[in-house]
């Protein structure tokens, strides 16, 4: 197996592994819920060669897997003999909020048996002590909501990474006598601009072609829209990768979604990538016209 970082996210039940998971998910990783500890060192040999973009493993493992507690040492022992070292991640959070969690699921707690709630809470408390001692991360989710819970495990896994959690962005030209696209996060119109569809050399050409491309980038008002729209793209995309937005959308529309905004669009696209953002590029209708003749 090519060299991946792997992770170990456990603590106790209610503490919000299965938000940690998601999170791990959203950066590319190759997650695994309650997987036996015993079989981890066989998964880790397979070759991975169907998953080419996983940046990374994660397993969540905890008191469902009821070897869990006894058999962690020698399992992670097995793990480090293959010459790899993972990370252990540790949940908790205070009792007073495990108990709310649980009323408000309304699921039994993995170690229950004839106990109590509230009992079954300390027993996994103790059982799990040895564990919570030898993680390299603790993370108390007690006054965490759960966007504040990925917005730390996102940041733990980019530390020190070249490749931190990126949120997907597209830029989409679309014409607005075809409908607002229903993904669409940021929609900005370009029907103030003068339309190529009525210049007779450039009406059968599309956005991508030089001609329309010159038409469309020559007005002054066009260089001024794109100098502030790219200024606020600049601005706001920090903030919804801050808010962990896993994608966004930014839907470019003119009249028939062929001329301006496929130029505009394109424009975007470029900026975004110069960024660093690599973003998509998808023009909705650029040839709509010509298919439904």
């Amino acid at each position: 197996m090519k060299h991946l970082p792997v992770y170990i996210i456990t603590g106790l039940s209610g503490s919000g592994k299965t938000t940690a998971m998601q999170a791990f998910e959203d950066a590319s990783f190759y997650c695994v819920d309650n997987m036996p500890l015993e079989l981890v060192p066989r998964f880790l040999e397979l070759p991975f060669k169907e998953s080419p973009d996983i940046t990374g493993i994660a397993f969540v493992m905890d008191m469902r897997s009821r070897t869990f507690a006894t058999h962690y040492t020698a399992g992670i022992s097995a793990i480090e003999a293959l010459g790899i070292s993972p990370e252990i991640i540790f949940l908790e959070a205070d009792v007073d909020t495990l108990i709310k969690r649980f009323s408000q699921t309304r699921r039994q707690h993995p170690v229950s048996g004839k106990k109590s709630l509230l009992e079954s809470i300390h027993s996994e408390i103790e059982a799990l002590n040895l564990i919570k001692s030898t993680a390299h991360h603790l993370i108390d989710t007690s006054r965490l909501s759960v966007h504040q819970l990925k917005t730390a495990i996102l940041d733990l896994i980019s530390r020190g990474s070249d490749h931190p959690a990126r949120m997907k962005i597209n830029v989409l030209s679309f014409g607005y006598k075809y409908g607002i696209p229903m993904d669409a996060d940021l929609v900005i119109d370009m029907r103030f601009l003068a339309n190529p569809y009525f210049e007779a050399d450039l009406k059968h050409l599309d956005g991508e072609s030089s001609a329309v491309k010159d038409f469309v980038l020559s007005n002054p008002e066009t260089r001024t829209f794109l100098k502030k729209f790219t200024h606020l793209l600049d601005y706001l995309i920090p903030l919804y990768q801050r808010e962990n937005k896993a994608y966004l959308t930014i839907a470019v529309g003119c009249t028939g979604g062929r001329h301006r905004s496929v130029v505009i669009a394109r424009c975007i696209f470029e900026h975004l990538n110069h960024k660093a953002h690599h973003p998509g590029l998808i023009h909705r209708d650029i040839d709509r016209d010509i298919r439904e003749i």
